[in-house]
């Protein structure tokens, strides 16, 4: 007399029996499924994105926001599915195991071969997150017979938010470094698909005839399987298609996507799809960054070298017979490992990381600057980090990254950075010099033409005044003592503009330098 009318039940009449008893605790396991591969996909597309467009804090901010969103939309959806709920269940796990598993070639895919990127990945995500928000509102009806409703919500939210702390914990940790972002959009949509498989079991009571609708399952995992076969070949397909030069050496680590290229000139490295060097040309850009600063002080024996992971850097600098150590902290020790170990960069670098009088940290700088204690001050800090296209990197051009900088280089010593382009980005370039000066430092700007970037520029700078290098190292390949002053000398183009000063609070820098690229691209 209490049970359960079909109606009541939300399933079609004659199709199972809707008060058979379900198998709650692995519906919840389900829902620990589901949860984790949900939360993968959503960043799956933000690190994507952040590798494509830049700017990793925007494209995670609208990409959470949107996914968020979404799911609310499905959840309301959900409202409107009236029979069939256990079919449409499957239904839905097995459209996100093909949307979210397909997610990373699909965006991979229009990045290379069409305009409209942007739009792709709002709908993939917008997709994702609606089909999302639909499965849990179901789950819920469907076992709501099964346990109090205090008990049942209680036990899927924890499931699913566990499901996310999973997912937070091994996409840095393993997906990444170890599958990189094809497989793991690719192996968590299987997993998607298996739910949809186990779940004709769990539901069979509900689902009636199940033949059809497990081969749709099988079809899928099929489908999904050979995509994880063969997504090192189509990672390599898409990323010919994003690089002009042969790609000799891709690998991702938990920091950044690191691809080696080919060309009839010689070699490039790029991270995250930015270009850091060109072999062809790299001596320009590193004697500009090493030698002006030996030339204002001499005698430095004891060098910092912030970034240069790929051991150019250190090239320049072992050149200094009375160098008695450098130390060398570089976040991503796959960088480190592969200036190190890859023939390519060996042979450039002069087999430098063999040098024993190199010393390697795979810290994070700011962080190591902060908490190390009881160290000798440095006579040289080379700064040698990536563009601030994005918060992480703008944070080690702030005040607060210069004054713990300061810190540990004598007052006699000095400190020179890359600063990005005072041509393509003037203001960003100013801003950088400005920022040097709140901190309480002597600034000498100065820049060359490097042919793969165009201007490029420098910051030479000191906590007591410095005079202008007149003199460097003979034998070089570009400088010289007349090409050393004259990088001192700054055109009409690129001279001194307002800018503010680029602090932990505001990271202005990241703004401006992403609305001058923007101009040139």
């Amino acid at each position: 007399m209490n049970a359960p009318s079909p109606s009541s039940s939300g399933e079609t009449a004659g199709v199972g029996t809707p008060s058979a008893p379900l198998r709650a605790p692995l519906l919840f396991l389900s829902v620990l499924v589901i949860a984790t591969c949900g939360l993968i996909y959503e960043l799956v597309a933000g690190t994507l994105a952040s590798y494509l467009l830049g700017d990793s804090v925007t494209q995670f901010s609208t990409i959470i926001g949107l996914y968020l969103s979404a799911m609310g939309i499905g959840s309301y959806l959900s409202r409107f599915i009236q029979r069939g709920i256990a079919h449409r269940f499957v239904d839905i796990e097995l459209a996100v195991a093909l949307v979210g598993g397909f997610s990373a070639p699909a965006l991979f895919v229009s990045f290379s071969y069409t305009d409209h990127f942007r739009l792709l990945l709002y709908g993939v995500v917008l997709t994702i997150g609606t089909l999302v928000g639909l499965e849990i509102p179901l789950l819920l009806r469907l076992l709501k017979n099964e346990l109090e409703f205090k008990d049942l919500v209680s036990q899927v939210l924890t499931f699913d938010y566990i499901g996310a702390l999973f997912a937070s914990i091994l996409f840095p940790l393993i997906c990444v470094p170890r599958l990189g972002l094809m497989r793991t959009s690719l192996l968590f949509g299987l997993l998607n698909a298996a739910v949809g498989l186990w779940s004709t079991y769990l539901l069979r009571a509900r689902l009636g005839a199940t033949t059809f609708l497990r081969l749709r399952c099988v079809a899928v995992i099929i489908l999904l399987f050979f995509g994880l076969v063969n997504a090192d070949r189509f990672t390599t397909l898409m990323e010919d298609q994003v690089y002009s030069g042969e790609i000799v050496f891709a690998r991702s680590s938990s920091y950044q996507r690191i691809v080696v290229t080919r060309d009839q000139s010689g070699f490039q490295l790029f991270l995250n799809g930015n270009l850091q060097f060109n072999s062809v040309d790299e001596y320009r850009y590193h004697e500009a960054l090493v030698h002006p600063a030996f030339s204002a002080r001499p005698t430095a024996s004891r060098i910092l070298v912030c970034g240069g992971g790929d051991g150019l850097a250190l090239r320049e600098i072992l050149r200094y017979p009375q160098v008695k150590e450098v130390w060398l902290v570089d976040l991503d020790p796959a960088m480190t490992e592969i200036g190190a170990t890859l023939p390519l960069l060996t042979d450039l670098n002069h087999e430098a990381y063999k040098d024993p009088r190199v010393r390697v940290l795979n810290e994070d700088a700011m962080v190591w600057l902060d908490q190390a204690r009881e160290l000798p001050l440095f006579d040289l800090a080379i700064v040698d980090f990536p563009d601030p296209n994005n918060f992480a990197l703008g944070k080690l051009y702030t005040t607060r990254f210069y004054h713990l900088l300061k810190r540990h280089v004598s007052p006699q010593g000095a400190i020179v950075v890359q600063s990005t382009s005072p041509l393509f980005t003037r203001i960003s370039y100013w801003c950088i010099v400005h920022t040097m000066e709140a901190a309480g430092l002597q600034i000498l700007p100065y820049h060359l033409s490097v042919p793969s970037f165009g201007e490029w520029g420098f910051v030479l700078a000191s906590a007591t005044p410095l005079e202008l290098p007149r003199t460097t190292l003979p034998g070089l390949s570009y400088l010289n003592d007349a090409t050393l002053q004259g990088m001192f000398i700054f055109p009409r183009d690129m001279e001194r503009v307002p800018a503010e000063v680029n602090r932990l609070n505001n990271q202005v820098l990241v703004q401006y330098y992403e609305a001058e690229w923007r101009r040139w691209n």
